[in-house]
């Protein structure tokens, strides 16, 4: 494969510009620009960081043991700092509607909303109505922020988290949009783009709530447990639409209930989340997955900490 190619799948993958991914590898657009046309080629280090990315976009790389534990151990000492996190959310009015922005604009915008962060912001907290945007992606803004505000109030409660649970807020996020809100799929669905079975719907039944069940198992690494929750609840693909955004929901709960602050999936990186779901579906390897997901956390940490993120 030529440099070029590489170049080219990395740009798509991230979704940068040539002059944001020059930055990102540490050069200037000329020099980027030069081994596009292929007027010179990189030295060995740019040659380096070009091969890491591309292992890294492709779903390639191999995540070393040792990354990965220093990062989820960053995040037990944040985690030890709180006594509960999910109350720490309720009682500043801030943190709460900071999350539930960026967890309502960010999965919302990866399956496809076209709202922008100020827009959705405005639906939210304003309650306003926007004339050029679709009724559907502003009632789905709507109903996300009721399924945030009764995940956060369910697990203050302490109740049982199973797959009533889960119906439950689908049945909330799907409100007005789907008719099935609240009940799975009785059809077969096949994921666009990828070749990845997912189940039979005459099993959905039966292998979701051993799914749901297994997610709230006793557990010393929560990373791990969320990825692989995660990656098999995407693969059965219990509902006719929603499954991301329930999956994140169901996700975030999980993360909530080890006292880890909810993971922002920023939707910037949704080619990256897509690529480490499916090497975790089809090759059972979580670690880019866990890894991804060490960062997704932290965004989350730094909202309960009032840093300002974009």
């Amino acid at each position: 494969m030529t440099i070029r190619q590489k170049l080219e799948i990395i740009q798509k993958t991230l979704g940068l510009t040539q002059t944001k991914l020059a930055e990102k590898l540490g050069v200037s657009f000329v020099a980027l620009n030069n081994w596009w046309t292929g007027k010179s080629e990189p030295r060995q280090k740019s040659l380096a960081a070009i091969d890491d990315l591309f292992l890294e976009v492709t779903g390639q790389k191999q995540i070393p043991g040792d990354q990965l534990i220093a990062k989820k151990q960053i995040l037990k000492r944040k985690s030890s700092k709180y006594k509960n996190i999910v109350n720490e959310i309720i009682k500043h009015p801030d943190i709460r509607d900071q999350f539930i922005l960026k967890l309502t604009y960010h999965s919302n915008r990866i399956e496809g909303s076209t709202l922008s962060e100020p827009d959705t912001a405005a639906i939210l907290f304003d309650n306003t109505a926007l004339p050029d945007k679709s009724l559907i992606e502003q009632l789905e803004a709507k109903n996300h922020q009721t399924a945030l505000l009764f995940l956060f109030g369910y697990l203050a409660k302490k109740q049982k988290i199973d797959k009533n649970f889960i119906l439950k807020l689908h049945g909330i996020l799907m409100n007005g949009v789907r008719s099935d809100a609240g009940f799975y799929r009785r059809h077969a669905v096949r994921l666009v783009g990828v070749n990845l079975p997912t189940a039979n719907c005459l099993k959905i039944p039966d292998l979701f709530p051993a799914v749901v069940s297994g997610a709230f198992k006793k557990t010393s690494d929560i990373i791990n447990l969320s990825a692989k929750v995660h990656s098999e609840f995407e693969q059965i693909h219990p509902f006719s639409d929603g499954n991301g955004r329930v999956g994140r929901l169901f996700m975030n709960a999980m993360l909530l209930k080890e006292n880890f602050a909810p993971a922002i999936i920023r939707q910037e990186n949704k080619r990256l989340y897509y690529t480490y779901l499916y090497k975790a579906q089809t090759k059972g390897d979580h670690s880019q997955l866990e890894d991804f997901l060490c960062d997704a956390v932290l965004e989350g940490f730094k909202i309960l900490e009032r840093e300002n993120i974009k």
